[in-house]
């Protein structure tokens, strides 16, 4: 089954590796993982892919590449000041499943707080097991694949950061219209992985950006948006 994956879907060798084959047949043999059907998304330091447990369910398996330095250096400003990663820097696989627990932690933070997240199911190791947000393995649109934008949904995006930040202690820290599906009339947040709590050193910079971020991005798309101070005090009030 581990080898028809990688030969099906033409990964490269780095993503299916030993570790995360071993990890993969664990993950199936718990009904976790019971089909895949194609790749949902690539990226430098990992890849999304679509595929049902063992009940038929659809779900989104997350793989975070073993080997990449580009993880490391992109990463390192979400995790120093972190103590969920002291003394594991100098290991790199340490690093990648320390990544993948913290996105999968925040994940069920998030979503036991009521933010429009995707359910997490599980984590092991360098993957993520997490509800497909989609139809027919086809994933739903982004923010930015969106074309009907309007006030509302801009206000539906600040409440569930509001949420975030008072119910689940989280800034997401990465925000933008990219990592925002929109779907059955709801925005849903995703890519967790360097959300940060509200005590982190920089944790006021990172939800400024994000704020920020998402008003530039409807301000573009000719919506009017409120002030950043005013959009400040709501998030925290």
């Amino acid at each position: 089954m581990l080898e028809k994956i990688s030969d099906e879907y033409e990964v490269r060798e780095e993503v299916f590796d030993r570790t995360t084959l071993i990890a993969l047949y664990d993950l199936m043999n718990r009904g976790y993982i019971d089909e895949f059907y194609g790749v949902v998304s690539t990226g430098k330091e990992a890849r999304v892919y679509s595929a049902v447990d063992s009940n038929g369910n659809p779900i989104a398996v997350k793989i975070f590449l073993t080997w990449t330095s580009e993880f490391r250096r992109g990463r390192m400003k979400y995790i120093l000041g972190d103590p969920r990663f002291d003394g594991i820097y100098s290991s790199p696989q340490k690093l990648i499943y320390a990544w993948a627990s913290k996105e999968y932690k925040n994940l069920k933070l998030a979503y036991d707080a009521g933010v429009y997240v995707p359910k997490p199911i599980i984590q092991h190791k360098n993957i993520i097991v997490m509800e497909f947000i989609g139809k027919n393995f086809k994933p739903a649109p982004t923010l930015k694949e969106y074309h009907n934008l309007t006030p509302h949904i801009l206000y539906q995006i600040l409440r569930q950061v509001r949420i975030l930040y008072n119910d689940a202690g989280l800034v997401h820290a990465d925000l933008s219209e990219y990592n925002i599906f929109y779907y059955k009339r709801k925005p849903i947040l995703f890519d967790f992985g360097q959300a940060v709590v509200k005590s982190h050193p920089q944790a006021e910079v990172f939800l400024i950006r994000d704020i920020n971020n998402i008003l530039n991005f409807f301000r573009l798309n000719d919506i009017e948006t409120p002030p950043l101070d005013d959009v400040l005090e709501y998030i925290k009030g």
